[in-house]
C-alpha cells in the first residue's frame, strides 16, 4: 500500500472542497427556485381567495334577486320575439 503524503491529502482534500461547491451552488440554486414556486403558490392562493369573493358576491345577488320575485308573485316568461308586429 502505498504511502499517504501531505501533497496526495491536499489534492484529495481540493477535490473534495470542488465538489462541496458544487453541491452549494446547487442547493442555491434548488432554494431559488424554492422562493419561486412559494411565490407563485402564494399568487395562486391570493386568486382563489378573490374567485371565492365574487362567488359569493355573486349568490348575494341572485338571492335578492330570486326574493323579489317570489315578493312581485308570478311573471309570465319572457317572449323575446316582439307580438304587436304584423307581417
Amino acid at each position: 500500500m502505498g504511502e499517504v503524503t501531505n501533497e496526495l491529502l491536499y489534492e484529495v482534500l481540493k477535490s473534495v472542497q470542488g465538489r462541496l461547491d458544487k453541491m452549494d451552488a446547487g442547493q442555491s440554486e434548488i432554494r431559488q427556485e424554492l422562493i419561486s414556486m412559494r411565490g407563485h403558490l402564494i399568487a395562486i392562493q391570493q386568486d382563489t381567495h378573490n374567485i371565492y369573493g365574487m362567488l359569493a358576491r355573486h349568490e348575494d345577488r341572485l338571492e335578492r334577486i330570486e326574493l323579489r320575485e317570489l315578493a312581485e308573485g308570478p311573471q309570465k316568461p319572457y317572449d323575446p320575439s316582439p307580438s304587436d308586429q304584423t307581417p
